[in-house]
C-alpha cells in the first residue's frame, strides 16, 4: 500500500475517532459523576440536533445563536429527566436504572419520530466540502473542525472535574452514602451530571448532524460511543479521547483491507470486535479505575 494513502487513512481515521470521543464524553460525564451507564445518550444527541434546528426555525435565529439556545434547553431537559425518571430509582439495583435509560432512549426516539417524521434534514453549518490537501493527503474539513471541538470539550471537562463542584460529583460516584453523610446533595449532583451530558450531546449533534444529516440515525451513534467509553474506561475522559483515536484508526485502516474481502460493512464488525474483546480482556478499559473488593 502507498505510504501516503495509508497516512491519509490514519489521519482521517483519527479525526473520526475524535468525533466518536466527543459523543463518548457525554457517557463518561454521567458515569464519572453517578456510576450510571446511560443508554439514552444517543437519543439525547438526536434530540439535541432537532433542538438546534427548531430553535433556529421558530425564533428565526441564525445557527450560531440557535446552538447556545438549544444547549440551554437541553440543560433543563437533562435536569428534568433526572428528576422525573431517575430520582425515584435512587437506591435501587443498577440494572433497574440501566433499564430506565434504555426505556428513555426508546421513548425519545419514538417521540421525535412522531413530531418530526423520519426524513433527514440538513444541519447547515455552511462548512465547505472542497478538498483540503495537507501535502498529498486529502483531509475532511468538517472532521477536522469536529476534532478541534472534541479537544475543546475535553479540556473543559478536565478542568470542570478539578473544580469544587467536579470533586463533589466524583465523590458522589465513589459512594452515595458517604456523600450524603458529609452534606453533599446527591440528587442535585446527579441532576447536574445529566444536564451537562445533555449539553455535551448538543456539541456532538451539531457536528454529526452536519456529517450525516439530522434524523433517527443519530441515535445509533450509541454503539460506537459506548465502545469508545468502554475501551477508554467509563470513568476516564482522557481514555475516551485515546480510545476514540484508536477505534477511528482501526475502523479506517481495517475496513480498507477487509471490505474487499467481505463485500463491505466491515466497520461495524470492527467496532463489535473491539467492544467484545475489551469486555473480555480488560473490562475496566485502558484508563478506567480497577476497583478490587474483598469478599
Amino acid at each position: 500500500m502507498d505510504f501516503w494513502y495509508l497516512a491519509e487513512l490514519t489521519v482521517n481515521g483519527a479525526l473520526t475517532g475524535l468525533l466518536y470521543a466527543l459523543f463518548a464524553m457525554g457517557l463518561v460525564l454521567i458515569y464519572k459523576s453517578s456510576s450510571v451507564p446511560n443508554l439514552a445518550q444517543g437519543a439525547l444527541t438526536m434530540v439535541g440536533a432537532y433542538a438546534v434546528l427548531e430553535m433556529g426555525r421558530l425564533l428565526g435565529a441564525p445557527l450560531w445563536l440557535a446552538i447556545p439556545l438549544a444547549a440551554v434547553a437541553m440543560f433543563f431537559l437533562g435536569l428534568g429527566i433526572e428528576r422525573v425518571a431517575l430520582r425515584p430509582l435512587a437506591g435501587r439495583p443498577i440494572i433497574m436504572i440501566l433499564m430506565m435509560t434504555l426505556g428513555l432512549d426508546i421513548f425519545l426516539r419514538g417521540t421525535t419520530m412522531a413530531i418530526f417524521g423520519g426524513s433527514s434534514r440538513p444541519m447547515g453549518l455552511g462548512v465547505t466540502y472542497d478538498p483540503l490537501f495537507v501535502g498529498p493527503m486529502l483531509i475532511s474539513r468538517i472532521h477536522l473542525i469536529g476534532a478541534l471541538v472534541s479537544l475543546a470539550v475535553f479540556v473543559v471537562i478536565v478542568f470542570f472535574f478539578r473544580t469544587r463542584t467536579g470533586v463533589r460529583l466524583r465523590a458522589i460516584s465513589d459512594d452515595y452514602m458517604a456523600s450524603w453523610s458529609v452534606g453533599i446533595s446527591v440528587e442535585r449532583g446527579v441532576g447536574l451530571s445529566w444536564a451537562l451530558a445533555s449539553v455535551s450531546a448538543v456539541a456532538a449533534s451539531v457536528i454529526w448532524g452536519e456529517i450525516q444529516g439530522v434524523d433517527q440515525s443519530l441515535s445509533l451513534l450509541l454503539l460506537k460511543g459506548l465502545t469508545v467509553a468502554v475501551l477508554g474506561g467509563l470513568d476516564s475522559v482522557l481514555g475516551a479521547v485515546v480510545a476514540g483515536i484508536i477505534l477511528g484508526i482501526l475502523e479506517s485502516v481495517g475496513s480498507n483491507f477487509l471490505d474487499p474481502l467481505v463485500g463491505g460493512g466491515s466497520r461495524d464488525l470492527i467496532v463489535a470486535a473491539v467492544l467484545v474483546l475489551t469486555v473480555l480482556l480488560r473490562p475496566h478499559g485502558l484508563f478506567g479505575r480497577h476497583d478490587i473488593e474483598r469478599i
